[in-house]
């Protein structure tokens, strides 16, 4: 405990010290649980006896353990806490890391211990799960360079260290891209249209300068409003441009990600060639639920041909009502937005900026908290922890009295938090030689924060968002497995891991749960029957066009990874941009500006775990759609789909069960069959009509 009392990083006793972390803390928490690992794999390895679970696999996970969440906090808060020093500390070490995990991969002498268990007498007498793990441990060592030739081994490391590397640059400049860019409005008058919410936190923040007048950035609670509500076409046209040419060649040059974007996909093609796969997306695929690229793109194409004339017919709709009632002859992609808001309240008689003054954030998470509850059986209640932030706020879970896990809930937007919503780990569920560990996540949003004295309000999209992040929190959460490997999300096929999440979407759009998640933030009244109606009428507005942008997304980073030869270096950045021009042409309806520069703000791919699997959300689509339809089937005729029967069983053959059985195994366990793209289509509106 010495070492811990020295440094915080260090402390694996409870939550993260976030009180007390400093970035001087870093280099000797990480250094120091580095050379313990590879101190531990050097006596393993050396050891002649054939390897066992207990005396080899567990001290190897327990170990693994603690490195990783130590660098989990450093990485989270270089994500929620940018602030200069983190992000000189967190840079400064990712190398060392990036070698260190290289290393471990391509470690032919582990690799071999792994075999040997794998071919042991021992093997045949471990549980299926720790079977599953033997298996996924050996096809891991494999597409990290183990079985490569000795003379390669070091090259392929330093693909792995520069790629660790490019992608947080990528991401910091996105980063400061959308914090470099501001719009100041002097004249009240400018700001028409703009609903008022979003003009206090537009004057806060020019007041938090020490200036006059209003101050709109790019980040998405004060860009979203302009380009939806704005009526000043000219400052909608400067937003949507600065927002569209972020960390690119038409921005400020030091941020350009063009370059970046260039030499990952070459360091990609280089490393699925060493590895004897003829592209990246091949490798990629190896551990998902998927087989082949061309049977992604095939399901992709599938749903392209089903949703495209759907997408026309509401492009169409929306260019004549722009027309004819708003006086605009060319409908301009920073047009679309305004456009559609204005044609949503036509047609439903209703405006997302009515609808959020019913979701003020007290009484959303309520909300949410009762869904969980009712569905799960599960008790949400505070609690107390360090954190990073005073806005941040702490949860633990509870069944029947006895604690399940914790969660840390950071939901407003800051300057020094990265754009988006995710889910991550602080801590999985696991049983060690001291005991067993409950899991802990972070859940992190993006929304507007309090304004006027009054709470947050949200919109129904921003309630949706955090439903989404919920439920990849519960699949963390609710994890029943007790090995490292599989608990939770860990070992779950990339292409499944949206199930839970996208699941939890569903709950947003039932009468019985938005009865118990809203009251108007002034007056305290409940949605109204008559204007949920409408939001339902209108749930699948537009439904075409937001498919076929998801569609086009999936098949530009699979064409990518798949179909450009990168093997004479990096990537010119125009081929990237030709190759995205092809996919539009099929897929999408709105072609965008030719400066538009989408690549270059596309984190999920280049500074997240998505590249050759972004696909990966519209195939969970279908599973979840699929998975809810059975809630819809149990609850029908009872006016609640809250079916506690059917929760438990999710909970049983889906969350609890993490990655320790195929996906689709636990799906067909839930559901009976395999999954149908049918409850997707009926779900989007995108059934023919007779």
């Amino acid at each position: 405990m010495n070492d811990a009392v020295a440094n915080p990083l260090l402390d694996f006793s409870g939550m993260p010290r976030f009180a007390d972390i400093k970035p001087a803390h870093v280099e000797p928490a990480i250094r120091g649980l580095i050379d313990e690992n590879r101190a531990l794999i050097e006596r393993l390895t050396a050891d002649p006896t054939t390897p066992t679970w207990d005396g080899f696999v567990s001290p190897m996970d327990e170990a693994g353990e603690r490195l990783g969440r130590a660098w989990g906090v450093v990485g989270h808060l270089h994500s929620v806490f940018d602030v200069p020093e983190w992000r000189e500390t967190y840079n400064a070490m990712l190398p060392e890391i990036s070698r260190f995990y290289a290393e471990v991969g391509q470690n032919l002498a582990l690799f071999q211990k792994y075999k040997a268990l794998h071919d042991s007498p021992e093997f045949a007498t471990l549980s299926p799960v720790r079977q599953r793990i033997l298996e996924h441990a050996l096809r891991d060592f494999r597409l990290s360079g183990a079985e490569l030739p000795d003379d390669q081994k070091p090259r392929f490391q330093e693909i792995q260290e520069e790629q660790s590397q490019l992608a947080a640059k990528f991401s910091e400049n996105l980063l400061d891209a959308t914090n470099a860019h501001a719009e100041w409005i002097a004249d009240e008058a400018g700001l028409a249209g703009i609903p008022d919410d979003a003009r206090q936190a537009a004057r806060a923040a020019a007041e938090a300068e020490g200036k006059e007048g209003w101050k709109f950035t790019l980040q998405m609670p004060s860009y979203l409003p302009v380009l939806q509500y704005a009526d000043d076409r000219e400052l909608r046209a400067r937003m949507y441009r600065a927002y569209a040419t972020r960390a690119s060649e038409l921005g400020k040059p030091e941020l350009d990600n063009g370059p970046l974007i260039g030499r990952i996909l070459a360091l990609r093609d280089e490393e699925a060639r060493m590895l004897g796969y003829r592209n990246f997306a091949e490798v990629s695929l190896v551990p998902k639920m998927a087989d082949t690229p061309e049977q992604v793109l095939g399901f992709l194409h599938d749903l392209a041909a089903k949703a495209k004339p759907f997408a026309e017919k509401d492009l169409e709709e929306l260019k004549a009502f722009a027309r004819a009632e708003l006086g605009l002859d060319t409908l301009e992609p920073w047009d679309v937005a305004y456009a559609s808001e204005k044609l949503r309240q036509a047609r439903y008689a209703y405006s997302d900026q009515e609808v959020k003054q019913y979701f003020p954030e007290p009484k959303v998470l309520d909300g949410l908290f009762g869904v969980i509850r009712a569905l799960y059986r599960v008790d949400i209640l505070p609690d107390a922890a360090p954190t990073w932030d005073p806005d941040v706020r702490f949860f633990r879970i509870e069944k029947e009295g006895e604690l399940v896990g914790h969660f840390y809930l950071d939901l407003h937007a800051r300057s020094t938090k990265r754009g988006g919503a995710w889910m991550d780990s602080a801590r999985s569920r696991h049983r060690n030689t001291w005991g067993s560990d409950t899991p802990v996540a972070y859940l992190v949003c993006n929304f507007p924060g309090p304004v006027g004295g009054k709470p947050a309000t949200f919109t129904h999209d921003d309630v949706l968002t955090l439903f989404h992040e919920c439920g990849h929190g519960l699949h963390h959460l609710l994890t029943q497995v007790d090995e490292l490997a599989v608990s939770g999300i860990h070992g779950v096929e990339w292409d499944a891991v949206e199930l839970p999440s996208q699941f939890m979407e569903n709950f947003c759009w039932e009468w019985d749960v938005l009865q118990g998640m809203t009251a108007h933030v002034d007056t305290g009244a409940p949605l109204p029957r008559a204007l949920y109606d409408k939001m339902i009428a209108a749930k699948n507005f537009q439904s075409g066009m937001q498919t076929v942008r998801q569609l086009e997304f999936s098949m530009f980073d699979l064409r990518l990874h798949s179909e450009l030869d990168a093997s004479a270096g990096p990537v010119p950045i125009e081929r990237v941009m030709t190759l995205l021009d092809e996919v539009r042409r099929e897929v999408a309806v709105m072609i965008p500006p030719a400066w538009h520069r989408f690549p270059h703000s596309f984190s999920h791919i280049f500074a997240g775990g998505y590249a050759a699997g972004y696909y990966s959300y519209k195939w969970a689509e279908v599973l979840s759609a699929d998975a809810f339809e059975a809630f819809e089937e149990a609850g029908a005729g009872k006016g609640s789909l809250l079916d506690p029967e059917t929760g438990e069983r999710f909970w049983r053959e889906i969350l609890a069960v993490g990655g320790s059985r195929p996906a689709l195994e636990s799906f067909k366990a839930f559901r009976g069959r395999e999954p149908r793209v049918d409850a997707l289509l009926r779900h989007s509106g995108m059934v023919a009509q007779a």
